[in-house]
């Protein structure tokens, strides 16, 4: 149930802040600890402000991962937290997250034909 909701806060661009509340009342563990989960946000927040255009190609990603859907949706919102947490905490750009992200597509979730 948990990575339920978190798949649907993180698709729907709803603040995380709000998910670290609600969580507290399931009894389930969660990939990532409060601090984590309000970092993604605050990371999120900056991104749209100072780069809307990586914002939106992490965005972007993200719905094609779930379009290709390679049976792991779980892993999904998962892997673009994880992404997301690195940004303006590594010496990477988020450009360079966002052309690293990019290339699951070719990886893990690439169509098979």
């Amino acid at each position: 149930m948990l990575i339920e909701i978190f798949t649907d806060y993180i698709r729907n661009k709803k603040d995380l802040r709000d998910y670290v509340e609600i969580r507290k009342g399931i009894n389930e563990r969660g990939e990532f600890n409060d601090l984590k989960l309000i970092r993604i946000q605050e990371n999120l927040e900056r991104l749209q402000r100072e780069s809307p255009e990586v914002y939106a190609g992490m965005y972007a990603v993200l719905e094609e991962v779930f379009r290709r859907n390679a049976g792991q949706e779980f892993e999904y919102p998962l892997d673009f937290a994880r992404e997301t947490l690195k940004m303006y905490h590594t010496h990477q750009t988020p450009q360079d997250i966002l052309d690293e992200y990019k290339m699951v597509l070719e990886h893990k979730y690439q169509t098979l034909n």
